[in-house]
């Protein structure tokens, strides 16, 4: 089974390194790596060339939809089983990625979520963040009638049949709740499993307190629209 693990990362000359190195030392060379060098203006090409990481290197910035969409088309054009997302930034464990897949090898899921938000351990996330965290999830649980309870959780994995959709089909901005309603709409079984999460290790997010309004008032009104598609065939 081919598994690859998708990394986003703009920025992260003093996060990827670590993280490279604690996923090797888990699983070795059991899944594949792939950096998506989303045009960083810092030396995070340099630092993924030293350490021998394959790395897509954007000629431009194209957020973070873009750039794990550029993932996903990778892995689909190489026939990957399991695509994984794993943040750049250091705040997703490499140690839950045999408990995100488990659900897809065992076919009891096409998508697993890894929230912080079941057992409540870790890093929460800022209370402005917790707000519209819980927001998505009360919009998703009106509209699809399933509880979601880290649908901003960029910590997933995907089977072979999500990855040729996402590899198609992708949101650009704030990518997670509007894709979830999405494989919700088409009747996709999506699981989500505890994991705790910690604070990004260096740097800050390019999310601001203006952005989270603008990033709810966007994602509300695409999740709405979605809602009311019709299914794919």
């Amino acid at each position: 089974m081919k598994i690859l693990l998708i990394i986003p990362a703009y920025n992260e000359e003093n996060n990827i390194e670590n993280l490279i190195n604690r996923i090797y030392s888990i699983y070795g060379k059991t899944v594949d790596i792939l950096v998506i060098n989303d045009c960083s203006l810092d030396e995070t090409k340099s630092v993924c060339y030293k350490i021998g990481v394959y790395t897509i290197n954007l000629p431009c910035n194209l957020g973070i939809g873009g750039a794990v969409q550029t993932g996903y088309k990778y892995a689909h054009q190489h026939d990957y089983d399991i695509a994984i997302q794993v943040d750049g930034d250091g705040q997703h464990k490499p140690e839950y990625i045999i408990n995100l897949v488990q659900y897809i090898i065992e076919d009891k899921a096409d998508m697993v979520i890894g929230s912080r938000f079941i057992n409540r351990e870790g890093f929460q996330s800022t209370l402005m963040r917790r707000v519209g965290i819980a927001y998505f999830t009360y919009l998703l649980k009106l509209l699809s009638k399933e509880k979601i309870t880290d649908p901003t959780s960029g910590f997933r994995a995907c089977n072979k049949k999500i990855i040729g959709i996402f590899a198609k089909r992708y949101p650009v901005d704030y990518p997670e709740p509007e894709s979830i309603m999405y494989l919700l709409r088409n009747r996709y079984r999506i699981k989500e499993i505890p994991v705790v999460m910690q604070e990004r290790i260096e740097g800050r997010s390019s999310i601001t307190a203006l952005k989270s309004i603008y990033y709810m008032i966007k994602v509300s009104l695409a999740i709405l629209i979605d809602r009311f598609r019709k299914q794919i065939v």
